[in-house]
């Protein structure tokens, strides 16, 4: 059975899976595999994101990027690359937090959209929260989301939680038998 509507992988790049990287999410080892089984359960409609630097950072991002300077590398770097191939599905590249916009928005439609990946306390949280308030349905999975910590990632869904019912929370077991 596939899942209604889309599915959104914020942001699985070496940046956060790398050990070594200043942005490591800490679980993002554990929650690939589900990620992986809910991009095969979602077939087609899958779409992934890319946070990549500005060439030129500007207002806040200035500030932003004085702490970290490391990032500020070329869109083809290596450590802003996927960690897996997305084939011939479509992937949303942006330098912001939040990948909800109108590129993204072209591609799912209306939704409803299951959001997946990391950081959950700050590119899951900023997508999701500007696709909802868009009226978009959205629902996060809990244990394919990876935070910067497990306190910022039980926050992070926490504040998510109070958007219901525009945004729900659920397990990969849930999506995966139709729930």
């Amino acid at each position: 059975m596939t899942p209604e509507g889309w599915l959104v992988v914020v942001d699985l790049q070496h940046v956060f899976a790398d050990e070594d990287s200043p942005w490591t999410a800490p679980r993002f080892a554990e929650v690939r595999p589900r990620i992986r089984q809910l991009v095969d359960a979602f077939g087609e409609r899958v779409v992934w994101t890319r946070f990549v630097a500005p060439q030129r950072p500007a207002g806040a991002w200035q500030q932003y990027y004085e702490q970290f300077r490391f990032a500020l590398q070329p869109p083809d770097a290596p450590l802003y690359q996927l960690v897996e191939d997305p084939g011939s599905q479509p992937v949303v590249v942006a330098t912001t937090f939040g990948k909800w916009g109108p590129e993204l928005a072209a591609l799912v439609g209306d939704g409803p959209v299951t959001v997946v990946g990391v950081a959950t306390d700050c590119c899951v949280i900023s997508t999701v929260l500007p696709a909802a308030d868009s009226g978009v349905a959205v629902r996060v999975v809990s244990d394919a989301c990876a935070g910067s910590s497990d306190d910022d990632h039980d926050r992070a869904l926490r504040v998510m939680s109070l958007y219901a019912p525009l945004v729900q929370l659920a397990t990969t077991a849930e999506v995966l038998a139709g729930r």
